[in-house]
Parts: C-alpha cells; sequence; structure tokens
C-alpha cells in the first residue's frame, strides 16, 4: 500500500489539471495507468488501426512542392517514430532508400551519386539527411547568385527603357507645341481677315445708306453735288477711248432701256433722260459688282469658318485624347514598378523562409 501511494503521487504530479480530473477517482495506481493508456494509446483496436493509417502514410510519402530538407527529415521521423511505437519494425537500409525515392525530380543528380557511391546498408538515416542538406545548401547559393545577375540586368534595361521613353515624350511634346503655335497663328490670321470683310461690309452699307439721302452721290469718288457722269475727277483719269468705248456701249445699252420706258410714259426732256442714264449705268455696275464681290467673299468666309471649325475641333479631341493616354501611361508604369518591388520583397521573403 506504502508503493501504491508513492506509485500515486508520482503519476499525479507528472500530470496537468485537465490529466489530473480523469484520475482523480482511481483508488490504486494501477487504475489510473490503464485509463491513461487507454486514453492517449487506445486499445488494440485503436492501435491496428493507428498502425494501418501510418503505414499507409509511409508507403505514400513524397516530398512535397517548395518543402526543405529540414521539413522532409521532421516528417518522415515522426512517422517512423510512432510506427516503430506500435511495433512496426524497419531496416536500415529500407528507411534510406525509402528517403531517396520520395524526392523529387530536382535531386535525381544527387541520388544518383549517393546511391552509387555510399553503401546503403551502413549509412545511418542523419547521415543521409546531412548529405542532403549540403546539397541544398548549395543550390540555394546558386540560386541567390542567378537571382543577383538577372536584377542588374533588368536594371540596365531599365535605364535604357527610361531613356528612350525620355527622349520620345520630349519629341512628342515639341511636335505637339509646335502643332499649337501653327494653329494659333492659323487663327489670329483668319481672325484678321474677318474684321477686315466686316469692315468692308460697313463702309459698303454707308455708301448704299448715303446714296438713299436727297443729295445726288456720285459712283465714282464717292463725293456728293454730282453724278457720276459729270465727275470731274473721272474726266481728268478716263481718257483712253477703250474706256470711253466701253462707258458708251454702257450707255447706250441703259438708253435703249430707258427708250422704252420713255415711250411708254412720255413725260420726261431729254435732260432728265440723260440724267438718268447715267445713273442707271453708274448704279447697276457698281451693284453687280458689289454684290458678287460680296457673296463670294461671304461664301469664302463661311468655307474658311466651317473648316476652321472642323479643324479646332479635331485637334481638341486629339489633345484630349493624347493627355488621357499619356496620363493612363504614367499610372501603368508606377503600377508596374510598384508590381516588380512587390514581387522581388515576395521572393526576398520566400527564399528567407526556405532558409
Amino acid at each position: 500500500m506504502q508503493y501504491d501511494c508513492v506509485a500515486k503521487n508520482i503519476i499525479t504530479s507528472a500530470l496537468n489539471l485537465d490529466e489530473f480530473f480523469r484520475v482523480s477517482q482511481c483508488s490504486s495506481a494501477k487504475e489510473m495507468w490503464d485509463i491513461l493508456e487507454v486514453t492517449h494509446e487506445g486499445t488494440t483496436i485503436v492501435k491496428r488501426a493507428c498502425k494501418h493509417a501510418l503505414i499507409q502514410e509511409y508507403e505514400l510519402f513524397r516530398m512535397q512542392q517548395r518543402e526543405t530538407i529540414a521539413d522532409v527529415q521532421k516528417r518522415f521521423t515522426h512517422i517512423v517514430n510512432n510506427l516503430i511505437g506500435l511495433g512496426k519494425q524497419f531496416d536500415r537500409e529500407e528507411l534510406n532508400i525509402k528517403i531517396l525515392k520520395c524526392l523529387d525530380r530536382s535531386w535525381q543528380p544527387k541520388v544518383t551519386a549517393i546511391s552509387e557511391t555510399r553503401d546503403l546498408t551502413t549509412l545511418t538515416t542523419v547521415a543521409l539527411f546531412g548529405k542532403l542538406r549540403e546539397h541544398e545548401l548549395e543550390m540555394i547559393r546558386l540560386k541567390e547568385m542567378e537571382t543577383v545577375e538577372k536584377k542588374t540586368k533588368s536594371l540596365a534595361l531599365k535605364t535604357r527603357t527610361v531613356v528612350q521613353e525620355s527622349t520620345d515624350e520630349g519629341s512628342e511634346d515639341c511636335s505637339e507645341s509646335e502643332d499649337i503655335n501653327l494653329l494659333t497663328r492659323k487663327f489670329q490670321k483668319f481672325i484678321k481677315m474677318k474684321n477686315r470683310l466686316k469692315n468692308q461690309q460697313g463702309k459698303r452699307g454707308k455708301n448704299k445708306t448715303d446714296s438713299g439721302s436727297t443729295k445726288p452721290v456720285c459712283f465714282g469718288c464717292g463725293k456728293q453735288g454730282h453724278m457720276k457722269a459729270k465727275c470731274p475727277s473721272i474726266a481728268i483719269k478716263d481718257k483712253a477711248p477703250e474706256k470711253k468705248s466701253n462707258k458708251s456701249g454702257k450707255s447706250r445699252h441703259a438708253y435703249i432701256a430707258w427708250e422704252d420706258n420713255a415711250s411708254s410714259s412720255s413725260c420726261s426732256s431729254e435732260d432728265e433722260i440723260e440724267v438718268n442714264t447715267c445713273m442707271m449705268a453708274g448704279k447697276d455696275s457698281d451693284v453687280s459688282s458689289t454684290e458678287s464681290s460680296a457673296s463670294f467673299n461671304s461664301a469664302n468666309y463661311n468655307t474658311f469658318l466651317h473648316a476652321f471649325q472642323e479643324t479646332h475641333e479635331e485637334a481638341n479631341k486629339l489633345a484630349q485624347s493624347n493627355r488621357r493616354l499619356k496620363g493612363m501611361n504614367r499610372w501603368l508604369e508606377k503600377r508596374v514598378k510598384q508590381l516588380e518591388d512587390e514581387l522581388l520583397e515576395q521572393k526576398d521573403d520566400l527564399e528567407n523562409l526556405e532558409k
């Protein structure tokens, strides 16, 4: 009974609070031990089921993706120790072959070298994992050197692309500024021509309103008080026979028209007929010329205005699309740079985790 009390004291001292509540009502150390054995190891049926599950896990054991040799050793040792605890026996050669067979394709050269140079019957699993760990460290070192070389190459390529993009942007900005300057110069010329046409039309309108006043207006010099036929300035200038013949032809045509009208009315004198013929001839020629020039100028003005409006709207649309595309390009470049930095950081974190 004294020994039983000592055993009970040893068992209860080694248990935590939850485990103590399971065996606190037991009267002997044997009863306490049996309860703990069944709770943690199970019965024979449970042990058999655990053994079969561990054997299946041992047979299907493989190296997982991105798993280090230390992780493989930890999982393999845990399975083997549990099987040995359940009564399974293993040979040293069998364990070494299983370790070499579970590695992936990247380890094939090292596996071939070990199997040909080493005796697997005398080699322990700890020594085998040590050899594999040494090879893994060498592979990590070579991979780091390759990544450093790739980074230097990518940085050189980025600098070249940045220089090319800066030169392209400078040429695009220069061409765009030249186009804008050309458009502004054309617009200023167009406005000047428009103002000149308005002034000419205003002057013509004033002349027409002045002609409707009481005093007669000369269509040759533009002064009031006399007609074009009696204008002294035209009489002095126009002494050439060709101009006189042209004027005589015009006056004759107008005189014929006036004679027809006079025959119907028969109430005007010869002086009035002469004055009226001169007025009609000068007025008809000037009005026809002014109307033709005004219609021609208005047609040209409308066409120029329509063409300028179309080109101006198209230039505004192109400038807006260009600015939008430039902003999108700058945003995409910044985003690509951020993603590359994040990728490099994640690669560094992954390499640190693998180490």
